[in-house]
């Protein structure tokens, strides 16, 4: 009888699975929120470009844990709370037109950016793990 040592190698993980919709939504609820609240405090709600790149960086960081069909979601709820906090008139929704769907825009790019870094970065790790082991 002959022993053959073979090294077990673990197998090889999957992609992580990203987040649920409805969780990525709440947490943009509250990090919008929080945003808000912070800028508010530091006296920064009177630049409406500051806050639309404070949430554009919310954005992509719920981006990157999220699916892309949450992306106009994400988009929306910063929106709300941008036009809610940021636009005159103050503490009121408003639509002035084409600047509001600039703003969505970039809103939108952002959260879909988020998650495009998120796919390429997993599928080149996934990639490494697998050529990795056969060369």
């Amino acid at each position: 009888m002959r022993v053959e040592w073979r090294v077990f190698r673990a197998q090889a993980r999957p992609v992580p699975e990203p987040l649920a919709t409805p969780r990525v939504l709440g947490a943009a609820n509250a990090g919008a929120l929080a945003a808000v609240a912070l800028l508010g405090v530091c006296g920064l709600l009177t630049d409406p470009e500051t806050v639309l790149a404070v949430l554009c960086a919310l954005a992509v960081g719920l981006g990157v844990c999220a699916r892309l069909v949450a992306a106009p979601g994400i988009a929306v709820v910063c929106w709300i709370f941008l036009n809610w906090a940021a636009i005159n008139p103050r503490w009121q929704l408003s639509w002035a037109g084409y600047p509001e769907a600039g703003r969505i825009g970039f809103l939108l790019a952002a959260a879909v950016l988020g998650t495009v870094i998120a796919r390429i970065s997993h599928a080149r790790r996934a990639y490494r793990r697998t050529t990795a082991g056969g060369g």
